[in-house]
């Protein structure tokens, strides 16, 4: 797909990747950008930015969780705009655990990491497959193709986004629609500060072990992906080795895995001996 002159919304936009890829869509041409974050503020500031530049953009508060915010935003956009022609579902949240967490964190994972990416499609699928074409693209993860240690509802339902993806690529692509899944490992976000902070080893442990990318990487790295309508976007291409490896041969990989389990939990001994929970 080429940006120039469409029109595109996307979540959890306020900061991070999501706001990168916004700056850089309305820098490619998009004929207009609806900014969209939990925290209205962030999202109408990224817009301004936007706007300064050039391009043409709205900012508006979403919480993804809500099917009727979905709804919103796509009239919004098609009010000021147009019709939407490509939709990113990038709003995520990471929840530390594992089954033993609480209903409520498994459902308020399941409901901003998979359910808020239906709603996206339930919202825009019928005009695009009328008109013959449009794009959703989903920020998944590489924790959706491998796994999270320590954050059990993050992994499952990354992996389910994918699932549905890959789903709507098979179902609608001959419609016209393209789908695409971004799956990157540590990127310098808000999201990853956060949850390092709050003594999740895990993503402690991914940022320590080098090639920590920033925001406007993973946005470039977006940009091609869309360009050429890749299905999935890896901008950390390692990444395509683990997913392969762990193909060829699982019990291999899963004892990899519970190595480097043993290495979060030394790290995490060393720094917060209290949270050694894993």
């Amino acid at each position: 797909m080429d940006i120039a002159n469409k029109v595109v919304v996307l979540t959890g936009a306020g900061n991070g990747i999501g706001a990168a890829m916004a700056q850089s869509m309305a820098a490619a041409g998009a004929r207009g950008v609806v900014v969209s974050d939990l925290n209205e503020s962030d999202a109408q500031r990224v817009a301004a930015r936007i706007i300064a530049s050039g391009g043409n953009a709205l900012g508006m508060g979403a919480d993804v969780s809500s099917e009727a915010a979905i709804q919103g935003l796509v009239e919004a956009a098609e009010g000021t705009f147009g019709p939407v022609d490509l939709f990113c579902s990038n709003a995520g949240i990471v929840d530390e655990g594992g089954v033993e967490v609480s209903d409520t964190i498994w459902g308020r994972s399941w409901d901003i990491n998979v359910m808020a990416h239906v709603y996206a499609a339930r919202a825009v699928l019928p005009g695009m497959i009328q008109r013959g074409s449009g794009y959703l693209l989903s920020t998944c993860s590489a924790a959706g193709l491998l796994t999270s240690p320590n954050a059990a509802p993050y992994a499952v339902t990354k992996h389910a986004a994918i699932a549905l993806a890959e789903w709507l690529s098979i179902m609608h692509g001959d419609a016209g629609i393209r789908v695409s899944v971004i799956c990157p490992q540590a990127v310098r976000t808000r999201l990853l500060e956060d949850s390092i902070g709050s003594g999740n080893s895990a993503s402690r442990a991914f940022a320590q072990m080098g090639n920590l990318l920033e925001p406007q990487e993973v946005a470039n790295c977006v940009m091609r992906g869309i360009a050429n309508e890749e299905f999935l976007i890896l901008p950390h291409p390692e990444v395509k080795g683990f997913v392969q490896r762990k193909a060829e041969n699982i019990d291999r990989w899963l004892s990899g895995m519970r190595r480097f389990l043993a290495q979060i939990r030394n790290v995490n001994d060393l720094v917060h001996p209290e949270k050694n929970v894993l």
